[in-house]
């Protein structure tokens, strides 16, 4: 609570000449990191290059660690949320999906990163995702549920899936539908297929960077 005070204090004597950008730290995985492209084709530098084109004063922080869980998401949060960031994007689990972690387990941790968020008065974009259907229908509701029921929890932002942006008319295709925008591993986006992907995650950052000055 006093960091925040004290930013305001700084803000008020400063004036808007004065004020520095928001700073927002994108925790994730390899999705987040800009696993198999050129530094300046991943995720947080396209979406940096997207916010700066819609006016957004916001400096993004790429907190994406390739092959993390839930678990590293967690354990790595306290560190993550130092006194300079402001927001947040969370978009873990697809490791949790690869390895059949248990929707409970995945859930405490999620739970944990978005209570140590709160805790340090930091407002929070929550990405989901969806699970296949090969764990069975029980796995697939659990997991799927999780995402929704704790953005309402912690009254985040939220976005309900990575992917959102390759939707079409609502709906998520089938892999074999988008290959064109992922990479030969058809696991991670190509270059373009990030830039659909910013597109379409753009306007939730653009909602969170309102949340975090109306605070």
């Amino acid at each position: 609570m006093m960091r925040k005070v004290m930013a305001g204090i700084v803000l008020v004597f400063a004036g808007p000449a004065g004020a520095e950008p928001l700073v927002i730290a994108a925790l994730g995985d390899s999705l987040t990191q800009g696993y198999g492209l050129p530094a300046e084709d991943g995720f947080v530098p396209q979406l940096q290059t997207w916010l700066d084109e819609n006016g957004a004063d916001v400096q993004l922080i790429n907190a994406g660690v390739s092959g993390d869980t839930t678990a590293g998401g967690l354990s790595r949060v306290g560190w993550t949320l130092t006194p300079d960031v402001d927001g947040m994007i969370v978009a873990l689990g697809g490791n949790d999906l690869l390895r059949g972690l248990d929707p409970a387990v995945s859930r405490a941790n999620i739970d944990g990163i978005l209570d140590a968020a709160q805790q340090a008065e930091v407002e929070v974009l929550l990405v989901g995702m969806s699970a296949p259907g090969n764990f069975g229908p029980e796995y697939k509701t659990a997991f799927d549920a999780l995402f929704p029921e704790l953005s309402q929890k912690y009254e985040t932002e939220y976005l309900p899936s990575f992917f959102e942006g390759l939707a079409v008319d609502g709906k998520l295709p089938e892999l074999s539908q988008a290959q064109e925008f992922f990479q030969s591993d058809r696991i991670h986006p190509n270059k373009q297929g990030v830039a659909k992907i910013v597109t379409a995650m753009g306007p939730k950052v653009l909602a969170l960077i309102d949340d975090i000055k109306a605070q």
